[in-house]
């Protein structure tokens, strides 16, 4: 599919909008309006004249021919952004029409709803907030009233970070299989096992010698997120020296959370929970994704629902009082009534948290080379699904403290992290909003360098594999002297 652009700068805000209704389709985008059109087709236009200009859509797929046009002022202060938001309306109607299909986020397609909503509950109030949502976004009433939610949980989280904070990230690039919807760039322990312990000690090399750059530039711990991949799949002993390593280095007195992602039930045990738990991490999250088994095995995991439920108990006993789990909405073979089971089984062990994905399928997962597309319609099996997540989830004495979307995603819908009172992940939020500076160590971490009170980001990265980052290693930390000239700067 072609998408013609004429005469304005929009295309990337309109491709996104097309890949809403054909996200297994090829877009490509071409300048001006040729006048053999290459079919199917969607043409975007402005035309200028004076005091006014004219925005132009038109759809051209299979028998479907139909446009749509609208004016602006040409005076509006802000001409280049509500032009775009014109456009991608009447662009909107137009694909509404042709699929027979609205979008549970109407023309929103940015990662960070929750984000978009706050910056306009602050200058005019939350009602305004939720008309602009509703009327000139064209969001439902269910999503806004579900953002409005989550706003006034994340903004309580946001109020913590300080000019001078950061949280940690750290990345354990490694699984014991790769499940088949996964894009991330985790390695499988078994094809990679002889790079763990050499890359396990060359992370820990890098954590000091950036602990001594955040402590020269005075900043301020706030959280700690060892994730991956696994970070479970290190053996005990691996597990405490990591965490020794970052506690015996960094100022813990200011960090508010420290959690590590234990991910699959089938890399966990006692003594990994206790060298956890000793460490001093207080939050730790269990991922099933399901409590289907059969479910299970079509997405390449390699345990059952029943070694989910005894990772569970084991930590519980073990004493982590913040335990989060991982659902995913939308998976393959896996029904509405077989999803109401997981969701029921797991708010029977009280988890302190509960964070619902929904299935998006990235280009480089092994369902999408397989030739699985993304289901399109938003009233389907992944929307039922998350409907009975919120009337579930709330009942049961949860609210939702953040929610971010992908690109690809079943239904166009959302991921929503839930939790407890007194259990919001807060670096979570922090990473979603871009609150503050992120520091990353290890194989495919991004450090985030973000100004005080302003909204540009620098970014630092690490190198992405395991073997690249062996390799790689004194390039890498040259760079992380990048955040001592960032901060130098500041000063």
């Amino acid at each position: 599919m072609t998408i013609y652009i004429d005469q304005h700068s929009y295309h990337y805000e309109m491709e996104n909008l097309v890949r809403l209704f054909f996200p297994n389709e090829k877009i490509v985008t071409a300048s001006g309006i040729p006048e053999n059109l290459s079919l199917p087709c969607v043409i975007t236009s402005v035309s200028n004249s004076e005091g006014k200009a004219v925005i132009f859509t038109r759809v051209c797929i299979n028998d479907f021919d139909k446009q749509s046009s609208t004016e602006v002022n040409n005076d509006d202060p802000d001409f280049e952004k509500t032009a775009e938001r014109a456009m991608a309306v009447c662009l909107y109607e137009l694909l509404c029409e042709l699929t027979g299909k609205c979008q549970p986020w109407g023309i929103l397609t940015g990662v960070r709803p929750i984000k978009l909503f706050r910056r306009l509950s602050e200058k005019n109030g939350e009602q305004y907030a939720k008309d602009y949502f509703e009327k000139e976004l064209l969001v439902s009433k269910e999503k806004t009233e579900l953002s409005a939610m989550t706003e006034k949980y994340e903004r309580k989280i946001l109020a913590l970070s300080r000019p001078e904070s950061y949280s940690l990230y750290v990345s354990i690039p490694f699984c014991p299989t790769r499940c088949s919807y996964c894009s991330f760039v985790s390695q499988t322990v078994e094809k990679t096992k002889k790079l763990i312990q050499p890359y396990f000690e060359l992370l820990c090399k890098e954590l000091v010698y950036t602990a001594k750059i955040v402590k020269d530039c005075h900043l301020r711990l706030e959280s700690v997120y060892i994730g991956g991949g696994t970070p479970t799949t290190l053996s005990a002993e691996q597990l405490k020296v990591l965490i020794d390593t970052i506690r015996i280095n960094y100022d813990m007195s200011s960090c508010r959370e420290f959690t590590v992602e234990a991910g699959r039930p089938d890399t966990i045990d006692e003594e990994k929970l206790q060298a956890i738990y000793s460490g001093g991490a207080d939050r730790i999250s269990i991922n099933p994704q399901t409590l289907n088994d059969s479910v299970l095995e079509v997405i390449g995991r390699k345990h059952t629902s029943e070694q989910t439920i005894k990772a569970y108990e084991l930590a519980v006993k073990t004493g982590f009082k913040h335990i989060n789990t991982d659902l995913i909405a939308g998976l393959p073979t896996d029904t509405l009534p077989s999803f109401v089971s997981t969701l029921d089984r797991i708010c029977r062990l009280n988890p302190a948290s509960i964070t619902v994905h929904t299935l998006a399928l990235k280009r480089s997962s092994r369902l999408t080379l397989q030739g699985q597309g993304v289901q399109t319609d938003g009233a389907g099996c992944a929307a039922d699904m998350l409907r009975y997540c919120e009337q579930k989830l709330t009942g049961s004495g949860y609210h939702p403290y953040y929610l971010y979307r992908q690109t690809r995603m079943e239904g166009n819908l959302e991921n929503v992290g839930w939790s407890a009172e007194g259990f919001d992940g807060i670096y979570n939020v922090f990473v979603m909003d871009e609150t503050h500076t992120i520091i990353g160590c290890g194989a495919g971490a991004v450090t985030k360098l973000k100004v005080p009170g302003g909204e540009e980001l620098s970014r630092i990265f690490n190198y992405k594999y395991p073997y690249e980052y062996i390799s790689g290693f004194d390039e890498m930390l040259k760079r992380k002297e990048q955040v001592r000239e960032f901060y130098d700067k500041l000063s």
